[in-house]
């Protein structure tokens, strides 16, 4: 064979080899190509397998509540009924949140407010429900949903003035729950022993009363009798003090309605010199230091005629089983001759703007306010055995034990002064407990807080209305 010839051999050959070795290679790629795609099938058939390719299971409806701290410890079997019923007539849970409530109600108001701003700026994390103190709302009102379009009629049927203390530019942003108002609880033992027919309905009885029921105690031998103990730290209970004592003389509440700071009037200052009056007369020296727990071991100590607390008071001496329980009457704060005037507190339901449970939520506040509705504001359980004169608000259970009368409720100025209500309350609290410690005069103390208030708010000065 020539040269030539081998050459064009060759080339056949060898193009022959290249088309068998490329359909070859063809057929390696096509058959990886389709191994490939099937171990993707087989991956995903494992997944499906393994974590389930069905349909999402429907998470039942819930709500998160942060907010009962306002229960004692034997409300909480109560409450954990009223809880169940409302799941199992609506299908709706109830979480309670992380927050522990014994934690909440260990810190002081200024604390308390400063958690629930960052609880509330949580967002998806934030609860559906809050327990708000009467003197919040405008402080929160920013991050609560107006519930007047969802509880119209539950908010008609509340008392008015009451619900005023939770409206902010027209936007009910709490519906009241849990209503307190001061209360003067008297030993109806020592009453009737001394000969009085009822408790003091002003201060002037109140002052006469408690000396000589303390005279007469020390007399027996009972030489740590006193005739009345209150809350006289400069804290949040001072103001409420302070403020019954000067409303009920025509003082005012320190801010009004119209934007006017009152402070300054000799009403105020009367009513400041008669209580420092009573510091180490009818009350005891320490009282200037008391907080409510203080003024409550005094009183279930049995060695005083008169304690100045909330109507809820009473209730947790007797759940402790105390001495004084079966002696324990309550009645409205005294006033001057014109009516008694006590000072408002409690909580209100509210929502945050940021829940993400707005119908449930409502839901619940809707089932809690008809079963309280279903009994009195204050169970029969919870007042004592006498009350007479207690404010209406209250709803007490047998009202055959009540007078007609109305009793005037005063409220702290937080509704007017917002966020600057904090410093507004310290700075009225310290001044009024300075004239109760002889560290300055009533009318130095006035005209000094009006001056710091003034710089605060930022508001003009007016004399209080005239009472009605």
């Amino acid at each position: 064979m020539c040269l030539q010839e081998f050459n064009l051999s060759f080339r056949r050959t060898m193009g022959r080899v290249l088309v068998h070795t490329t359909r070859r290679v063809a057929i390696v790629d096509r058959l990886w190509f389709y191994t490939k795609r099937c171990m993707r099938i087989g991956i995903v058939m494992l997944l499906c397998s393994v974590l389930g390719c069905r349909r999402p299971v429907a998470v039942p409806p819930f709500v998160t509540f942060l907010g009962a701290w306002w229960l004692q410890p034997d409300d909480q079997p109560q409450a954990e009924r009223e809880f169940q019923e409302f799941t199992r007539k609506t299908g709706i849970a109830i979480q309670q949140s992380p927050i522990p409530n014994t934690l909440f109600s260990s810190l002081d108001p200024p604390a308390q407010l400063d958690l629930l701003r960052k609880v509330l700026h949580k967002g998806e994390s934030a609860p559906d429900i809050l327990g708000i103190d009467v003197i919040w709302p405008a402080s929160l009102a920013d991050d609560l949903v107006d519930l007047r379009p969802y509880l119209s009629s539950e908010i008609s049927s509340q008392d008015s003035n009451l619900v005023a203390n939770y409206t902010v530019q027209g936007k009910v942003v709490a519906i009241p729950f849990r209503t307190h108002v001061g209360v003067l609880a008297y030993r109806i033992d020592l009453l009737q022993r001394y000969g009085y027919s009822h408790p003091p309905k002003t201060w002037d009885e109140l002052e006469s009363m408690a000396a000589r029921i303390q005279a007469g105690e020390r007399a027996r031998g009972r030489k740590n009798f006193w005739g009345y103990v209150w809350q006289g730290a400069a804290t949040e209970g001072l103001t409420c003090n302070a403020l019954e004592w000067q409303a009920a003389e025509g003082g005012g509440r320190v801010v009004e309605d119209d934007q006017s700071i009152s402070i300054n009037n000799t009403h105020a200052v009367r009513a400041w010199e008669r209580a420092a009056h009573w510091v180490g007369r009818i009350s005891p020296p320490g009282v200037v230091s008391y907080r409510e727990t203080d003024s409550l071991n005094v009183w279930n100590s049995g060695n005083a005629a008169f304690l100045r607390s909330w109507e809820w008071a009473d209730h947790m001496a007797r759940s402790g089983k105390s001495p004084m329980q079966q002696y324990t009457g309550l009645t409205s704060m005294p006033g001057d001759g014109r009516g008694q005037v006590s000072a408002l507190g409690g909580y209100g339901l509210a929502v945050p703007r940021s829940s993400a449970h707005l119908q449930e939520a409502i839901a619940l506040i809707r089932f809690l306010l008809s079963m309280d509705l279903q009994g009195a504001r204050v169970p029969a359980n919870q007042l004592p055995r006498h009350f007479e004169n207690l404010p209406r608000v209250l709803q007490p259970p047998d009202p055959s034990g009540l007078r007609s009368q109305q009793i005037r409720l005063v409220s702290r100025p937080a509704d007017l002064t917002g966020d600057r209500y904090q410093t507004v309350t310290e700075a009225y609290s310290q001044a009024v407990h300075s004239v109760l410690t002889g560290q300055k005069t009533a009318p130095d103390a006035a005209a000094e807080l009006e001056k710091r208030l003034v710089q605060v708010t930022g508001l003009r000065t007016a004399p209080p209305p005239a009472r009605k």
